[in-house]
């Protein structure tokens, strides 16, 4: 046993070189898509109409900062609307008045929340529910509606231009 150990010794290194690279990157991954949420996160909750493109471990930036991530999200049976909890970073004050939007980089970014800050003194504790929100714009029905829009007003202007 022990000539047949020492003729794959690299073989078994670089075995266990991948193997605990392989553990490192699962780590990193979980961490950097918002499944390790900052220990002693505030906690709070907000109703979109409509959530396209959010997930859990999305961003939630203030002035294009990340301050936290998307934590759950689920459908409110009641409202139906998507019920969107936030998990905050606690070093970050954010009025209780604040409002969420859910916005992108461009055409092709990524999707995350917007919190706009109040004027409120008193801050977001954990629980709170965010009251004042905007869901996510949809693109294609907008140009659908385009359109639908300026098709419609402009035909039929060559038959009219044609009578005597």
């Amino acid at each position: 046993m022990r000539p047949l150990l020492r003729e794959n010794i690299g073989e078994a290194l670089v075995g266990l070189f991948v193997i605990l690279f392989a553990g490192w990157f699962v780590w990193f991954a979980y961490g950097a898509t918002g499944g390790g949420a900052k220990a002693g996160a505030i906690h709070v909750t907000a109703f979109f109409p409509n959530s396209t493109g959010i997930n859990v471990g999305s961003d939630v930036r203030v002035a294009g900062m990340k301050v936290g991530t998307v934590a759950a999200q689920a459908l409110d049976p009641q409202s139906y609307q998507v019920k969107v909890k936030l998990a905050l970073d606690p070093a970050v004050k954010l009025p209780a008045d604040s409002s969420a939007a859910i916005t992108s980089e461009g055409f092709l970014g990524a999707t995350f929340i917007s919190l706009i800050p109040g004027g409120d003194t008193v801050a977001l504790k954990d629980g709170d529910t965010i009251a004042d929100t905007q869901g996510a714009m949809d693109l294609m029905g907008m140009v659908g509606q385009f359109i639908n829009k300026s098709g419609g007003s402009s035909g039929g202007g060559s038959d009219e231009a044609a009578k005597p």
